[in-house]
């Protein structure tokens, strides 16, 4: 009968478990490459294995774990052309995200889009700049309705996570200011509707990121655990 009841309780167990390790990967406290054991998680959340595994392919389904059979679960990681894949899928498929959001967004969404820029502007916190980032992003492609096309990007977005953090360590140091100048271009250009505009600065906001990554491969032996 307990058995039973964790198998029943597993999908809700599953979850909360499964937001716990996405939220740890994607705040950097678990590192692309660090192993993930299944009997101290299940200790540390009360829980037996099975929601354990269950939040353990929650996570590979979105990317953030690999599970390998017989040898366990880790963090994961990118190798610079991974990347750099990663990257290429975006600036190809990102901006068709933003065209389709283009005509359904309003006047209330571009003045979240500014209040989000000023804040960015105003903070050095990284993992602050991070979420408010995101945040300024998909305020923009909030008018969409393309949930395969935004469920995948989102993906993407997940699984670079650790590396635009890096990126944003050295962008901090060596020129915010272009993601600033970036970033206001793109609400003009949304606030004009110019579609044509808005794309070309998306690709180019993002193609920026992958090159600057791939000068600084050093970056990559920086994410691992």
């Amino acid at each position: 009968m307990v058995e039973v009841a964790e198998q029943r309780a597993s999908p809700v167990a599953s979850t909360r478990i499964a937001a716990e390790l996405a939220e740890r990967i994607l705040a950097g406290r678990l590192k692309p490459g660090a192993r993930i054991k299944q009997d101290e998680i299940a200790e540390e959340f009360s829980a037996s294995r099975i929601p354990v595994r269950e939040a353990l392919r929650i996570l590979e389904s979105r990317g953030l774990v690999v599970l390998k059979s017989n040898a366990g679960a880790w963090v994961s990681q990118m190798s610079p052309r991974d990347l750099s894949m990663s990257y290429r899928i975006r600036e190809r498929i990102e901006p068709l995200l933003l065209l389709d959001s283009l005509p359904r967004l309003v006047e209330a969404d571009l003045e979240e889009m500014r209040g989000l820029q000023a804040e960015i502007e105003s903070t050095t916190d990284v993992d602050r700049f991070l979420v408010l980032d995101r945040q300024f992003h998909w305020v923009s492609y909030r008018g969409h309705r393309s949930p395969e096309l935004a469920s995948m990007i989102e993906r993407l977005w997940d699984t670079t996570h650790s590396y635009r953090r890096e990126f944003t360590r050295l962008a901090s140091r060596t020129g915010a200011w272009v993601i600033t100048a970036e970033h206001k271009l793109l609400v003009e250009a949304v606030s004009n509707r110019d579609a044509e505009t808005a794309e070309s600065i998306l690709e180019t906001h993002i193609r920026r990121t992958r090159l600057e990554l791939l000068h600084h491969p050093e970056l990559f032996d920086a994410t691992a655990h």
